[in-house]
């Protein structure tokens, strides 16, 4: 090597090495202060819950329930029928808690921001989160977190663990680490298509109804797919993807797949569906104009 040539080391660095250093303490830095932001929004929803200790445990209570109810309503239909399609009564046991799962999840981290846009948007409280020296979508999306969802979300894990154990099956840990992913995929889905639907409030002031109407469709994503046929199931499958979220992960944890179609479905609409929230998100906010205007 001639003198004049530059040497690179880990001691003496490359040029391109020297000008990626900053861009990475940059995204370092970045990281963290949304990470010390969000810590502080866990501190803050811990507060609040303390402070209604009886309506906290309410919820739990009632999201149980209604979670029995469920596994009940199969029971009783399993009692006139073998199977639904290919589904045995403990495939789709563990088809309803990891519905409820991915629900809980999402209730978790997403449901009360979504609900909420519409009012921060009525009372003009969005005008103060648009001044915050952050992503205002980061903050609109994570502001609260229902600590209950919690509970309920192990509850479902509890439920998916003993119907694995009723079909004596123990998956590889590829698959519970694929159930996982796509679990992700899922609470994204219903994540955008409500923080979507959410953004209509810049309109039309009050959006809460269409939010919770959209919510209610979580029951469909508790069945299993092959009970469905023709347009119902096509609208749901592609329009609004409701039985990709919960029948996708469960097959690939408890049946497995021939194709790697579905998979790359609910990942391709998941990506579909978070691009349309914020092309959605963005519009709306160029035709934000405050609530004093």
């Amino acid at each position: 090597m001639s003198a004049l040539e530059p040497r690179t080391s880990a001691s003496n660095p490359g040029p391109v090495d020297n000008a990626a250093a900053p861009a990475r303490r940059s995204l370092r830095a970045v990281a963290a202060r949304y990470l010390a932001i969000y810590i502080e929004l866990w501190r803050n929803s811990l507060t609040r819950e303390m402070m209604f200790k009886g309506n906290f445990l309410l919820w739990i209570v009632v999201e149980m329930l209604w979670f029995a109810l469920q596994l009940v309503f199969i029971n009783v239909l399993y009692l006139h029928t073998e199977s639904i399609g290919t589904w045995t009564k403990w495939q789709v046991v563990l088809l309803i808690g990891a519905s409820h799962f991915i629900q809980q999840t999402f209730q978790a981290f997403f449901l009360i921001n979504c609900t909420n846009l519409s009012e921060l948007v009525r009372t003009g409280k969005l005008d103060f989160l648009l001044l915050l020296p952050v992503n205002t979508r980061f903050v609109v999306s994570l502001r609260q977190i229902d600590l209950g969802a919690f509970v309920n979300a192990a509850s479902a894990v509890a439920v998916m663990v003993y119907a694995l154990h009723r079909l004596e099956f123990v998956p590889s840990l590829a698959q519970v680490a694929g159930f996982a992913g796509l679990c992700v995929a899922g609470i994204l889905i219903h994540y955008s298509l409500m923080f979507l639907l959410a953004t209509i409030s810049f309109w039309t002031v009050r959006a809460q109804g269409i939010v919770w109407g959209y919510y209610n469709l979580f029951n469909i994503a508790r069945m299993p797919d092959e009970a469905f046929r023709g347009l119902f199931k096509a609208v749901f499958t592609f329009a609004v993807p409701m039985l990709l979220v919960s029948n996708v992960p469960t097959r690939l944890l408890a049946k497995g797949f021939d194709s790697p179609w579905p998979i790359v479905l609910l990942l391709g609409m998941s990506a579909v569906c978070f691009a349309l929230s914020e092309l959605g998100w963005r519009a709306s906010i160029r035709r934000y104009t405050s609530a004093s205007s």
